[in-house]
């Protein structure tokens, strides 16, 4: 198992593809399936933990991002040997070194963060074998094996039927995720607002955030650990999700409404794959729809909040469709 570096597996706050590597080498292991995870020094995990690098290099700036990179990448492959099957999830730079072994490769396509990374992805179409996270972020260029949605440790969300009138952000504080529109949103409905993520974008977050906050109706708390996010999550009366590009997944609406919080969201990307629009919370077009939506959140039942994503969004859901892909390109 390939995770990334930026962050420890499993992240201590944020680290969403971290995240996901760190359930699914965890289920596997706790199906009796032998994993190695390639990760930082640092993580933890049931399986054997092979490790170059000594810490996430967001976590520590001392470490040059590239030059990490290319020895964890390298260490995995020239140890590919002893392994049945390589699972990356560290985007496109180690299909550069499949060609190298004859091990297949399966690599989960968390999102595209530009066309222009896609040759990479089309040179080794076919040569390895590719999992969407989702319908919407399906390339036509490409070929898949399967569309796996993520799943989630649900215990770690607890459900809370009763809940506060405050509305929450939660995510990266970057344009992409929509801080901006959702303190206007929230402003608009006169509700307190609270923003929880890490601040990826230092300018959009001191042009378009830090005017507005004022420690009463606009709160920004920073980044939530695992105990933390629990807790504000169940909190809300509605999760804001105003998102400005077209978003691959979204772990965040998930884990809101394992809360019971229902996702008010801007209509873009896998949205309508996640929200049921009326159900379990609002697909929304711009600012003004979701002003219109705040006032009926009281019609959504949390518990169908919950239910929604122990029947779709678990993750022994999850480690289940990826055995099953293993066991297509292994042929057992």
């Amino acid at each position: 198992m390939l995770a990334p570096i930026a962050w420890r597996t499993p992240p201590r706050h944020y680290g969403p593809w971290e995240s996901v590597a760190s359930l699914l080498t965890e289920g596997l292991v706790s199906r009796g399936h032998d994993v190695t995870l390639f990760a930082t020094a640092d993580s933890h995990t049931n399986g054997r933990l092979h490790a170059i690098c000594p810490r996430g290099y967001e976590e520590d700036r001392s470490l040059i991002p590239k030059v990490w990179e290319c020895l964890h990448i390298s260490e995995l492959f020239e140890n590919a040997g002893g392994y049945d099957i390589i699972h990356n999830h560290f985007d496109y730079l180690p299909l550069t070194y499949s060609g190298l072994t004859d091990i297949p490769v399966l690599t989960t396509i968390h999102g595209f963060s530009s066309p222009g990374i896609l040759p990479v992805y089309k040179k080794y179409n076919r040569k390895g074998f590719y999992v969407s996270i989702s319908d919407a972020d399906r390339s036509p260029d490409l070929d898949y094996v399967k569309t796996i949605h993520h799943g989630i440790d649900i215990t770690q969300f607890d459900f809370q039927p009763r809940r506060s009138d405050s509305l929450l952000f939660f995510g990266r504080i970057h344009n992409d995720k929509g801080a901006r529109q959702a303190i206007e949103i929230a402003r608009r409905c006169n509700k307190k607002l609270i923003l929880a993520g890490i601040i990826q974008d230092r300018d959009y977050y001191d042009q378009n955030v830090v005017p507005q906050i004022d420690n009463d109706k606009v709160t920004y708390v920073g980044s939530a650990g695992p105990v933390e996010r629990s807790r504000l999550l169940g909190n809300a009366a509605a999760m804001l999700h105003p998102i400005q590009f077209e978003e691959p997944f979204g772990l965040s609406v998930i884990e809101s409404m394992a809360c019971g919080t229902p996702v008010i969201a801007f209509d873009r990307g896998s949205m309508p794959e996640l929200i049921e629009n009326g159900k379990n919370g609002f697909l929304v077009d711009n600012v003004e729809e979701a002003v219109e939506t705040v006032a009926r959140i009281d019609g959504i039942d949390r518990a169908d909040c919950r239910r929604h994503v122990e029947n779709h969004f678990t993750v022994e859901r999850m480690v289940q469709e990826y055995v099953q892909v293993y066991q297509f390109i292994l042929g057992v």
